[in-house]
């Protein structure tokens, strides 16, 4: 059967066999019993190349209805393993007990929100590598100072060592994207909640609210936040792109002692 790409999925099949085969090389599978999931296998490009890898634990994930007949019609090794439920609503430790490794060529419609579930889901995920248009992707690895460093570049570098691993230009799709695509991977780190010395989600609506008016001073863009409270010196005329991740960190503890 023939898999139409659907625009309003954000489909866009991958069609080069040798970046299918570089994107799942690029998994850092130190556990023989890794979990992996994909999300939007589509017509199973990135998906032969994962089977192919010794003793994992593969399942997908995909709402697409004409994609899940062509699996299930050629990839007998996915019986039972196919997760018809939009990712963004999944809940990890329904699947499958221990971290997962989550992969895939993702719609561009939602790859921001895979991310941001990423980091919502940090203590079941120990590993992302994905296809982002090349924008996302080098926003996500941007480092404090520049333009483009934004919220995720912050919250995702607290829990992950993110790197970017190299580019695919439109004509290794298909539809071919109007725009260039990035291959990027995180890796977990070792710091847990606790050791950020305040609540993760007060970090995560300190960091949005920052970069919600990043033209401002923290003083000016924080002040939905602190009220009547002041914001320390160190952190008052500084601009949220100006603060690494740790600073952050840091600012997002001071506030927490004021209130």
């Amino acid at each position: 059967m023939k898999v139409r790409p659907k625009k309003h999925l954000g489909q866009h099949f991958l069609t080069n066999d040798n970046i299918a085969k570089r994107i799942a090389s690029s998994l850092d599978l130190k556990d023989a019993s890794q979990n992996v999931l994909e999300i939007g296998p589509g017509t199973g490009a990135l998906t032969k190349h994962l089977i192919d890898i010794p003793d994992i634990n593969l399942h997908v994930c995909e709402i697409d209805v004409e994609s899940i007949e062509f699996l299930n019609q050629n990839y007998s090794q996915l019986h039972g393993k196919i997760i018809d439920q939009d990712f963004l609503k999944l809940e990890l430790n329904k699947i499958g007990s221990g971290a997962w490794a989550v992969i895939g060529n993702f719609p561009y419609n939602i790859s921001s929100q895979i991310l941001f579930k990423a980091f919502d889901d940090r203590n079941k995920v120990n590993q992302v590598v994905g296809m982002f248009q090349k924008e996302v992707a080098k926003r996500v690895c941007e480092d404090a100072g520049n333009k483009t460093y934004g919220i995720l570049s912050v919250l995702l570098k607290v829990f992950f060592d993110v790197e970017y691993l190299f580019n695919v230009a439109p004509g290794s799709f298909n539809p071919p994207p109007k725009v260039d695509s990035g291959v990027i991977r995180l890796i977990r780190n070792n710091v847990k909640d606790e050791d950020l010395g305040c609540d993760p989600l007060f970090l995560k609506k300190v960091v949005k609210t920052a970069f919600g008016q990043r033209r401002k001073t923290l003083r000016n863009s924080l002040k939905p936040i602190l009220g009547d409270q002041k914001l320390t010196e160190q952190y008052a005329q500084k601009r949220p792109e100006q603060l690494s991740p740790a600073e952050f960190v840091a600012l997002t503890r001071s506030i927490s002692i004021k209130l």
